[in-house]
């Protein structure tokens, strides 16, 4: 992310942010497809610009540590760059509707977009037929995205900047 080093607070504060993500993730694991991993993404790219790389990639790397290396491991090098680019697009929007819309919009096409994965391993039979057993999930996916960020986008927005202010 450019050649300036990170300080010492930076890379605290970075890998602490992946850890909120993947932390975040846990304690909604009783629910299929609710997470806040989007809505902190949104947040995190929306404050730390480029920067917002170094937490999504630390939550991806505790995701790998705690569930190993699969198929799913491929797809998540790439989804989440995908809601990145879209936030540093759409990065001028204010509205929390706007970005509830935006979050569920991802969530709902999360199995769409990691199904090249398995076009690639198995044809688009393979790819197809994975993608649409997954709809009900992706259907969940967008509810809790759209609700999580319609609530919670603006006060976690305030604590986010203050925090990167004090950096």
């Amino acid at each position: 992310m450019g050649t300036k080093t990170l300080s010492a607070r930076e890379i605290v504060l970075y890998a602490l942010l992946g850890a909120v993500m993947y932390a975040g993730k846990m304690a909604f694991a009783f629910l299929p497809n609710i997470e806040p991993v989007s809505l902190l993404l949104i947040l995190y790219t929306l404050v730390l610009g480029r920067k917002a790389l170094w937490p999504i990639y630390v939550y991806v790397a505790l995701e790998w540590v705690t569930w190993g290396f699969s198929t799913w491991s491929i797809n998540y090098l790439y989804v989440w760059l995908i809601l990145y680019g879209l936030t540093r697009l759409c990065r001028k929007m204010t509205s929390p509707f706007h970005w509830a819309i935006l979050a569920g919009a991802f969530g709902l096409c999360f199995g769409l977009l990691c199904a090249p994965v398995y076009f690639f391993i198995g044809g688009w039979g393979y790819a197809l037929s994975w993608w649409i057993s997954g709809i009900p999930y992706d259907l969940l996916h967008c509810a809790g995205n759209f609700t999580m960020t319609l609530v919670l986008f603006t006060p976690c927005l305030k604590i986010l900047q203050k925090l990167h202010a004090q950096i």
